[in-house]
């Protein structure tokens, strides 16, 4: 089961990336990336590693290993970038994180941020309203209230978390989490445009993002 989640997970990844690079086409070299919560197998992936018309920083709460010379790794947070300059990056790169670093407080700081420091930007996130939780993998698990999400949690294996015995662990893990709707992600990047990421026929992600002759005109 978790094979075909990963293939399934990483095919999606490759036409989220083909989207993306597609943003790119028309922008001008050279042209600065920022990647939040990105790794160089990724931008490696993407075909970017080592090409001197693109610089990418990898902005993380970790520092992440690096040998490629055209990829930086940045320590810090995405709701407070206060080390990068407006309008600093050609374009800003965010997959799978906003649902990651809070409240809808949180969130919207982050998105702030992404809008100051880069000219264009492209994030994805994954859709509330999908009926299989993608972390957890259990149907309609955001929905569920946190008791029955901390008992499933210190019962059995969910998704890609073995079984948690620690309670005070599993909470944090079970709430750790935040997903967005469509209607919250157009309140949080204003004059973004949305895309529909499909499976089965439903909406599984949602991408918005500003092109560059979005922010040229």
């Amino acid at each position: 089961m978790l094979k075909l989640v990963y293939k399934l997970a990483k095919n999606l990844r490759k036409k989220r990336f083909t989207i993306f690079v597609s943003l790119l086409e028309n922008i001008p070299r050279p042209i600065r990336i920022l990647d939040i919560g990105g790794t160089q197998a990724f931008r490696e992936q993407m075909g970017f590693a080592g090409n001197s018309d693109v610089q990418i920083v990898l902005l993380n709460i970790d520092k992440v290993a690096i040998s490629s010379n055209n990829i930086f790794s940045v320590v810090g947070d995405a709701r407070s970038m206060g080390h990068f300059k407006d309008k600093e990056f050609t374009i800003a790169f965010s997959n799978s994180v906003i649902e990651h670093v809070g409240d809808f407080h949180d969130q919207k700081m982050m998105a702030e941020e992404v809008m100051r420091v880069a000219k264009c930007y492209f994030l994805q996130t994954p859709n509330r309203f999908f009926p299989i939780e993608p972390h957890f993998f259990f149907p309609f698990f955001q929905f569920l209230p946190v008791e029955l999400k901390l008992w499933l949690a210190t019962h059995m294996a969910l998704g890609t978390y073995p079984r948690i015995k620690d309670e005070e662990v599993a909470l944090r893990t079970v709430t750790a989490i935040r997903l967005l709707d469509r209607r919250e992600l157009k309140q949080i990047f204003p004059g973004g445009r949305l895309i529909d990421e499909r499976f089965l026929g439903l909406t599984k992600s949602l991408m918005v993002y500003k092109s560059w002759e979005d922010q040229a005109s």
